[in-house]
């Protein structure tokens, strides 16, 4: 399973920035998103982000070039995915969004592609029926900002190759990543399952009137050394990805306790989602 071309799906912030990891570490990546809009974008932050590494000097205009002649941003699905050993998902975390999607992708792609679905939450096997061959459909989450972050999770679900995982394992490494492989597919994965009790305990705590956001966060970076605040992460993510997880979770379990807390709810109805609208637990001014 050689993986020399990468096509991927969904040119936002996850998958802008998954593309150009790829693309420093030496593959050949085209980013695809239907909005021309959303490709501008990612072109536009790539170019701006090339340029700053250069004017730091932590490459030479040359590495910038050389690298940015690796990555092609399109709206042409056709073009992205045509020969791609890997096709790496990031668009919305819906299932049938999901199916649709990696149907068209396999009508393109050969049969020895790879499909990888960056989702949060939502495993593979629901959605991996929409291709021939469903064994190569697996998860590779990873996290924002990817060109930060280093932890990938490489979800072992019951329909998948093992040779799959060893390749996704593989690759997770020659990005310069690190890989942890989570055994048997469950909601959440590792790190948001861990994060989400963090995450409702807070929430939990700013409800009760018992400590201020700003009280919350300090106490966790302070106390447990963790670089954000659980409640600062989530204007990072966005509270409204966190509204429709915990409503998706709710619906498919029926707990009561699955549900957003007072206080999500209370932001997502006035859609203050956090830094991408300007406000959230705290007010972002404006650049």
């Amino acid at each position: 399973m050689e993986i020399k071309k990468i096509a991927m799906v969904g040119a936002g912030t996850m998958g802008n920035q998954i593309a150009m990891q790829c693309a420093i570490c030496g593959y050949d990546v085209t980013c695809y998103s239907r909005r021309q809009t959303t490709v501008d974008k990612a072109q536009a932050f790539s170019d701006k982000w090339f340029a700053g590494r250069v004017s730091k000097g932590k490459m030479t205009q040359e590495e910038a070039d050389e690298i940015q002649g690796r990555l092609v941003f399109t709206s042409d699905l056709e073009k992205a995915c045509t020969g791609a050993d890997l096709v790496i998902e990031a668009v919305a975390d819906v299932i049938d969004t999901k199916k649709k999607v990696l149907a068209q992708v396999d009508a393109i792609t050969p049969d020895h592609t790879i499909y990888a679905s960056n989702s949060s939450y939502i495993v593979a096997s629901l959605f991996a029926d929409a291709v021939k061959h469903p064994e190569n459909v697996c998860n590779l989450h990873f996290f924002n900002p990817v060109l930060v972050m280093k932890c990938v999770e490489v979800v072992r679900g019951p329909h998948v190759n093992p040779e799959v995982i060893d390749a996704m394992v593989e690759f997770t490494k020659s990005i310069k990543k690190v890989p942890s492989v989570v055994n048997k597919e469950i909601y959440g994965f590792i790190v948001n399952r861990i994060y989400s009790a963090i995450t409702k305990e807070a929430c939990y705590i700013l409800d009760q009137g018992i400590a201020s956001v700003e009280d919350i966060d300090n106490a966790v970076k302070n106390g447990l050394g963790h670089s954000m605040g659980p409640l600062e992460l989530l204007d990072m993510t966005g509270i409204d990805l966190e509204y429709d997880v915990l409503m998706q979770k709710y619906r498919m379990t029926g707990d009561l306790s699955d549900k957003p807390s007072p206080a999500i709810v209370e932001h997502y109805a006035k859609g203050e989602f956090g830094r991408k609208s300007g406000k959230g637990f705290y007010e972002y001014p404006a650049k």
